[in-house]
């Protein structure tokens, strides 16, 4: 750790979002805002941070299980650990409800969070645990 310099570090979770590019190209805008609802929800963050990128895949580059629709989505979220299990919960939550209002059903969202140790990211020229956050991660 750097003593004596803080870092206001504004890092949030990476996402990823894949889906059937027909499905995927039309609704980014509004699966974005959908998904970083969520997430300022149940983990607290800042209206205006937002890494979000979108994966729109061919029918022949998107194999699924034939219980799934065309709408079939898969949302990752890679982030520091920390959050608590009930705020992670909670996001999940929120995820299946919300997407109902873009026509995704639970059946077609599959969300999958990737928790890692600050020391394992790297961001703005040092490791995660050498920058000061402005946001909470124990949440």
């Amino acid at each position: 750790m750097i003593v004596g310099v803080v870092f206001k570090a504004d890092f949030m979770p990476q996402v990823k979002i894949y889906g059937l590019q027909s499905q995927l190209n039309p609704m980014k805008a509004k699966l974005s805002d959908v998904i970083h609802s969520c997430m300022m929800d149940a983990f607290q963050y800042p209206a205006e941070k937002r890494f979000h990128r979108f994966f729109p895949m061919l029918p022949e580059d998107f194999i699924y299980a034939p219980d799934r629709s065309p709408r079939y989505t898969i949302v990752e979220l890679s982030m520091f650990e920390g959050r608590s299990v009930e705020a992670k919960k909670q996001f999940i939550r929120l995820m299946f409800d919300r997407f109902k209002g873009l026509d995704i059903e639970p059946n077609d969202l599959e969300i999958v969070i990737y928790e890692t140790p600050k020391h394992n990211w790297g961001f703005r020229g040092l490791p995660g645990d050498e920058h000061a956050l402005n946001y909470n991660v124990n949440v």
